[in-house]
């Protein structure tokens, strides 16, 4: 680690640690485990490798009995907690973060809502942010900013540090202007963004609609994906935005999959579904922007249909808990469990269920055992900055069988080419893409997955890092290629995300 007062050459800025809490020793220092997703999976070697820092909230309030905040090192990172108060928790991630850009950068599925005091406190946390990340950032430093709740820190950054190479990288879409144009602080996020050096988005199309939003609200006039704007040298400063496709640790869930215990487990599985001829398999966070209903209200009309079968399908939908103080999601958990509800007590029998609904959290074992049963693994977002489900799905499947039904909604429908791509709004067509997926034969299965795998491989986690560090600074960037090569694909693929 650096000498005192030297600060260190990469640090990632992100709403969260890159661990959470897991209790307390012997003697009540609090134990650590690493965060869950494919973030920390990515990032974690280069932190290990550039003398990294990760700055972020570690998950309790500032108040809280087990808070921390006091600087430690963990894992070969430096991690710098930023303190939040409930009532920030509140107004910055629940109420601005979640309650107005959240919906807004998802085609506006609900209202969002506009509260002065909720910006406000995003204003003040993001400068606490960027206060915490200059602090610990060496003398041109490379600081990687991740996600919408952190879109002023850039700008906050390029203020206190313009020695620093700034990026900033958008995990969840961003919105055509005319929709954008809704947010009565839009001028202040996008000169927030545009603080960094490079801004990364998912989508091709979701870069754009930040270019032509500079442009209807700033004046700005895009250049070969790029504006210029003013330096602090006086001169002027260009601003790059482009697509850079997040992914999975693939080969760690290729080799979770094929493990004994997985295996075994996949098998005990199926069995404790009754061994059906087919399971139909959805794995979600309980949001309302991955079209659980739409899924639920297709498999239902397909039973109506005499299309399936009940005593031969079984629709397997976890949807893991997600914001559940927000008024919202607590609706949404209520309409989800009402369809399931209806389903089967219309097509369920006596110790038989044809939608088994699990409102948990489940462990990357579990999910690999799930992925392994699933004959139709169905992603039905309504809008997805990606869906790293779909391609853990892929990357599971070292057999090269099972279907993947795809919105066109997500991300990753713009690299799976083979998946059956779907508009879920369209039920028929919905209905259709499961039925085709159910009765498709061996061999177009195994065609499929095989390039699906070879594209979900070959564009992995690492790679993604890689991509973007390179294009931000291309000396970070050679580092980081070593350090996959070295050992990047160790590292362990958990299911899920924050974001």
């Amino acid at each position: 680690m650096p000498a005192e007062g030297e600060g260190y050459d990469v640090v990632v800025v992100a709403n969260r640690l890159a661990v959470d809490r897991d209790g307390t020793d012997k003697d009540g220092h609090p134990r650590w485990k690493r965060s869950p997703g494919g973030l920390v999976t990515a990032l974690e070697p280069v932190m290990q490798s550039q003398e990294g820092a990760w700055v972020g909230w570690p998950g309790s309030p500032g108040d809280a009995e087990d808070a921390v905040s006091e600087p430690f090192d963990w894992g070969g990172m430096h991690l710098v907690p930023v303190s939040l108060s409930a009532e920030e928790v509140q107004g910055f991630y629940e109420g601005f973060s979640n309650g107005t850009l959240w919906p807004l950068y998802h085609d506006v599925i609900v209202a969002p809502e506009y509260h002065r005091q909720w910006w406000e406190d995003y204003v003040a946390v993001n400068e606490r942010f960027a206060a915490a990340a200059a602090e610990v950032a060496a003398e041109g430093a490379v600081v990687w900013v991740q996600d919408y709740q952190l879109q002023l820190v850039p700008a906050m950054l390029r203020a206190a540090r313009p020695d620093l190479s700034i990026g900033f990288f958008n995990h969840i879409p961003f919105p055509p202007y005319e929709i954008f144009a809704q947010l009565p602080w839009r001028r202040q996020v996008l000169e927030g963004l545009l603080g960094a050096d490079l801004l990364g988005f998912q989508r091709p199309g979701d870069a754009q609609n930040f270019l032509r939003a500079c442009r209807r609200s700033l004046q700005l006039v895009p250049r070969q994906q790029a504006v210029e704007v003013p330096a602090a040298d006086g001169g002027r400063r260009r601003v790059t935005a482009r697509a850079f496709p997040i992914s999975i640790d693939a080969a760690a869930m290729d080799e979770l999959a094929r493990s004994p215990e997985v295996r075994e487990r996949a098998r005990q599985i199926r069995a404790d579904l009754g061994d059906p001829d087919t399971v139909v398999l959805g794995v979600d966070r309980l949001d309302y922007t991955k079209g659980i209903g739409h899924r639920i209200k297709a498999f239902a009309e397909l039973l109506d249909d005499g299309l399936l079968r009940a005593d031969e399908t079984i629709l397997v939908q976890v949807a893991t808990p997600s914001r559940e103080r927000v008024e919202q999601y607590r609706l949404l958990r209520e309409d989800i469990e009402l369809q399931v509800g209806r389903v089967n007590g219309a097509h369920g029998t006596l110790g038989h269920q044809v939608v088994q609904y699990l409102h948990h959290s489940y462990g990357r074992e579990e999910m690999a055992a799930l992925f392994q049963v699933a004959d139709v693994m169905l992603v039905t977002s309504l809008r997805d900055g990606m869906n790293l489900v779909a391609k853990e799905y892929v990357a599971a499947r070292h057999d090269e069988r099972g279907a993947l039904v795809l919105s066109e909604f997500t991300g990753a429908a713009d690299e799976l080419g083979q998946a059956l791509h779907v508009n879920p709004h369209d039920i028929d067509g919905l209905k259709s893409a499961v039925v085709q997926a159910v009765v498709m034969g061996p061999r177009e299965q195994r065609r499929r997955m095989r390039s699906l795998r070879r594209r979900v491989f070959e564009h992995d986690v690492q790679r993604w890092a890689r991509d973007f560090l390179a294009a931000l600074r291309p000396d970070v960037g050679a580092d980081v290629g070593a350090e996959a090569v070295e050992g990047g694909a160790s590292g362990s693929g958990e299911h899920g995300s924050r974001s």
